[in-house]
């Protein structure tokens, strides 16, 4: 079996410049051209084996950063705008995500075959592999057209989304229009490049403290995903459009992960549009700010933990020079006193009145960012409130952040006493160049509260744009629709709307060289701002997405 399938063996990044030092001839996996794999027998999984390796050599975990609903709600479609007749034709748009329905009407034209032009299951290894990669199976059209004319399509390609979240997010994009379900994708004539993600190794969820059964991905595999759709648009030479509807809690919320780094260097070149979801983290109460500037030189973070949450972790970042230890006391007041920051260091920690285990990993130095990151993973914590005391030992002033993991990963019941709604953006959606897409009710102007709020952790601008994702008409799996609600949803309308730019710019040759940040600012600039507010701001941006003023910028004097 390749390593990269194997759970015995930890995915650790590394610099793909450093690859060759490493090289034994089967141990490394390349991603691109900042980072590469490397395979490392992973034995039990010890928590601890984070803490021999760096943190930020474990890849990040992502969850979905939408909710689908089965029932139609009879809401008038937002999705079609004839304006320019743009319909993204000679544009690919790619989603990474839970895999797609490829028999669902969405995806095919009037004579029954597929707007697909290719698909990557990095779950099924029983076909031919992609060129340039290493693992998975690829589907061209004509594979697929050859399944859709089978009384059994699934016997000749078993691609499904039994999640359906990645069926949805394609159809918001670009599905083919339906006129009996008032549906339409924003660019329904554009070709779809699907990747379906592989479920995270058990070993990574193991050492990242995730539940077993939760559903979640790998960093490395949604970057191979990324270089995949990336390839595809070279091989056919179109723009593509790349639309990621994850998110993940972990990191410093500064756009300098290994995913967040490649979208940004992507959007900077011809051709290349991003869409990133904001998140749905704006009222969940897993994200903590402090600020001390005066004695006595400590914080207590109140965290409520609940019944249902056995396992789980919690990140703070610190913002140099402080330097902070960590003390963490139980809601039976047993503590785990002070524990001061220091290099390869993991701290455990086995309460004696109840059954709670604590790794403390108290890093001075994370190696992607050069900042102080304390890591804590909870095992059978307690139920009830958690006191935890960040104090500078230098008694200094210090500033921190403090986030709980992602949407489904973490129960609604466990939760900061006093949290922040403010720098809330998942990754991959800090980073600079992307377009990072918040989430409105179109119905009434209004921003779902659940839409990840900015600034970065380092005062970048973000989300860039707010689109509509509130109770979208969706596909779903079975032929079925649906809608889906959330900032994925609106990142896959704001997607469409970058194709549409991208037919008129470079499929017209009114502007061959658009690159995806181009796009960005065009739609920035093209927005609706409320009089009522000031712009950019931490929930809006720069205001909502407009199609028809972006190109009234292009054809007014």
């Amino acid at each position: 079996m390749s390593k990269i399938l194997d759970n015995s063996y930890y995915d650790l990044m590394i610099s793909t410049a450093l690859a060759p030092t490493y090289d034994t001839g089967d141990n490394i996996t390349y991603l691109n051209r900042q980072n590469s794999l490397l395979h490392i027998p992973a034995g039990s999984g010890d928590p601890c084996d984070l803490g021999k390796h760096s943190y930020s050599s474990f890849p990040t975990l992502y969850n979905l950063a939408s909710t689908i609903s089965l029932e139609k709600s009879g809401v008038t479609t937002v999705q079609t705008n004839p304006y320019l007749a743009l319909y993204g034709q000679g544009v690919l748009v790619a989603v990474i995500d839970t895999g797609i329905d490829y028999r669902h009407p969405a995806f095919l034209f009037n004579d029954g075959t597929s707007r697909i032009l290719t698909m990557w299951d990095q779950t099924d290894q029983s076909g031919t592999i992609p060129n340039e990669f290493t693992f998975g199976t690829e589907y061209s059209r004509e594979q697929i057209n050859a399944a859709l004319k089978s009384p059994d399509p699934l016997s000749v390609i078993p691609m499904t989304d039994v999640l359906g979240h990645g069926t949805a997010i394609a159809s918001i994009l670009a599905g083919s229009p339906n006129e009996q379900q008032g549906f339409s994708g924003v660019v329904p004539q554009s070709d779809l490049v699907i990747v379906k993600l592989k479920e995270a190794k058990p070993v990574l969820k193991k050492v990242s403290f995730v539940p077993e059964n939760a559903n979640c991905y790998q960093e490395s595999d949604l970057i191979l995903g990324i270089r995949y759709a990336v390839t595809v648009a070279s091989r056919v030479n179109r723009p593509v459009v790349i639309c990621i509807a994850l998110a993940s809690n972990q990191g410093g919320h500064d756009g300098r992960g290994a995913a967040s780094a490649y979208l940004d260097h992507l959007a900077l070149l011809p051709g290349n549009g991003i869409s990133v979801a904001a998140g749905n983290e704006g009222n969940s109460q897993r994200h903590y700010y402090n600020s001390t500037l005066a004695a006595p030189y400590y914080n207590d973070i109140e965290l409520r933990v609940g019944s249902s949450d056995t396992l789980f972790a919690m990140e703070i970042w610190t913002y140099a020079p402080a330097r902070l230890s960590i003390d963490i006391s139980s809601p039976n007041r047993e503590s785990t006193q002070p524990v001061y920051p220091g290099l390869n260091q993991c701290r455990k920690f086995s309460f004696i009145f109840n059954k709670t285990t604590i790794y403390v990993n108290n890093i001075i130095f994370e190696e992607e960012t050069g900042e102080q990151v304390i890591l804590l993973r909870f095992s059978n914590p307690l139920p009830g409130i958690w006191y935890l005391r960040a104090q500078s030992p230098e008694n200094e002033a210090f500033s921190f952040h403090s986030w709980l993991p992602a949407g489904s990963l973490l129960s609604n019941d466990t939760f900061f006493l006093n949290s922040s709604p403010d720098t809330t953006i998942t990754s991959p959606g800090n980073a600079r160049h992307q377009l990072t897409v918040a989430a409105y009710n179109q119905l009434n102007d209004s921003i779902l509260p659940e839409s990840g709020r900015g600034y970065t952790r380092t005062g970048q601008v973000k989300p860039d744009l707010a689109a509509p994702g509130f109770e979208l008409t969706c596909a779903v799996p079975g032929g079925l629709y649906g809608t889906a609600t959330g900032t994925g949803a609106a990142a896959a309308h704001a997607a469409g709307i970058i194709a549409m730019v991208f037919e008129w710019g470079i499929v017209k040759g009114n502007y061959p060289r658009l690159t995806g940040n181009d796009v960005n600012r065009l739609m920035i600039s093209g927005a609706v701002r409320n009089p009522a507010n000031t712009y950019p701001n931490n929930i809006w941006g720069y205001g909502q997405v407009d199609i028809n003023r972006l190109f009234e910028r292009f054809t007014s004097n």
